[in-house]
């Protein structure tokens, strides 16, 4: 069994897949595990890292890809990468098949059976096996950072002899793992923190790190999904959530929003009135960029300034820190990976949900209605 770890190709993609401590457990199994020349470099992973703990270095990335088994890559791999995999080859990664049917197709024309991550099951079995959890924790404690390296003050009240520094109020927008990480990051920074959710079982872990929990009258328990995920709102329980949120971002610093649905675009939280009610000098870090934002005046990965106010729309920050974003993500990969082999052997269990959820492709076919509904679509 073959196991191996490209170079990651994305424009600006810093992590590595695999890092030497997964590459250890794996060989181990009696698994061979290869890498490709410089793979971690951008993560601080040297080659030689790799060589100690009994990985391979492969220099060229077609020969490593056709001799291998198994392919753990971090980011969705293009049709080319995807045509140069072994024929009956098992590829895992963050794939999002619905940003690219064409990657879904040749996945399939090439008989190659492909795991998404992203859809891990929110279940106890599969807590260590949750890359969107690990990533966006990190992108939350990043966000606050960077919020605070743009702000034109500090975040903590300070006491001098020249006199007393008022704290800088922040305000967080969905309380999820990134949320909650912006929150627990900006209050020991030393801000005043403010957090919004439509979904009220997240109250106590908002006050429970220090924050006041802002209410807007549209909290329900209905408005959350079965995996813990925010359902979108209806249009006048938008408005009314708005109407109260603009007060609060007026009066903030910093405002750092994570909320975003699954499968949807991104809900509208501030709208450009709010931003220009902002003190200028006032920054918005809006996490949910990907999926369009939840700023109004949000551009994915740009810096826009508007009245004043900075605002910033990362969508990739966990690549900003790719040291421990590979740590995590590898250790992701690894423990989803050995909880299919056996005995040095894949053994594929589809009445498993984590398999039967994350799985996408198989034997050259499409797997589950999603993906079938994905391709239906990209042909009509």
């Amino acid at each position: 069994m073959r196991i191996s770890a490209p170079k990651e190709t994305a424009p600006g993609e810093t992590r590595v897949a695999l890092v030497p401590r997964s590459a250890t457990q794996l060989v181990s199994t009696g698994a061979t595990v290869a890498i490709q020349a410089g793979a971690g470099t951008a993560a601080g992973l040297t080659d030689a890292a790799y060589k100690e703990v009994g990985a391979e270095i492969v220099d060229d990335a077609t020969a490593l890809l056709a001799g291998s088994d198994i392919v753990v890559v971090v980011r969705r791999p293009d049709t080319d990468l995807v045509g140069r995999l072994k024929r009956g080859a098992i590829l895992i990664g963050v794939l999002e098949p619905a940003a690219d049917p064409a990657m879904v197709r040749a996945l399939i024309d090439n008989g190659i059976t492909a795991f998404r991550l992203e859809a891990m099951p929110r279940i106890s079995r599969a807590q260590d096996m949750d890359v969107l959890s690990s990533m966006a924790t990190l992108a939350g404690y990043h966000a606050a950072v960077m919020a605070a390296y743009r702000l034109p003050r500090i975040f903590p009240l300070m006491m001098t002899a020249a006199g007393t520094i008022t704290p800088a109020r922040a305000l967080v927008l969905g309380a999820g793992v990134a949320g909650l990480q912006a929150i627990a990051t900006c209050r020991r920074l030393g801000a005043v923190v403010e957090a919004f959710d439509v979904r009220p079982a997240v109250r106590d872990q908002v006050e429970s790190l220090g924050a006041r929990f802002v209410e807007t009258g549209v909290e329900s328990d209905t408005a959350q999904d079965t995996g813990g995920y925010a359902r979108e709102l209806a249009s006048d329980a938008q408005a009314r959530q708005r109407q109260v949120l603009a007060e609060h971002v007026r009066d903030s610093d910093v405002v750092i929003s994570t909320a975003q649905i699954p499968n949807r675009k991104a809900p509208i939280l501030v709208t450009a009135d709010m931003v220009a009610s902002m003190r200028p000098g006032s920054v918005i870090v809006d996490l949910a960029a990907p999926g369009g934002g939840n700023c109004e005046l949000t551009k994915a990965d740009e810096e826009v300034i508007d009245h004043g106010v900075v605002i910033l729309g990362p969508t990739n920050l966990p690549a900003s820190i790719p040291g421990q974003a590979s740590q995590l993500y590898s250790h992701n990969a690894t423990r989803f990976l050995t909880q299919m082999l056996k005995d040095g052997q894949v053994h594929l269990d589809f009445d498993d949900e984590v398999i039967s959820q994350t799985c996408i492709t198989h034997e050259g076919k499409p797997v589950g209605e999603q993906i079938e509904a994905l391709l239906q679509g990209a042909k009509a």
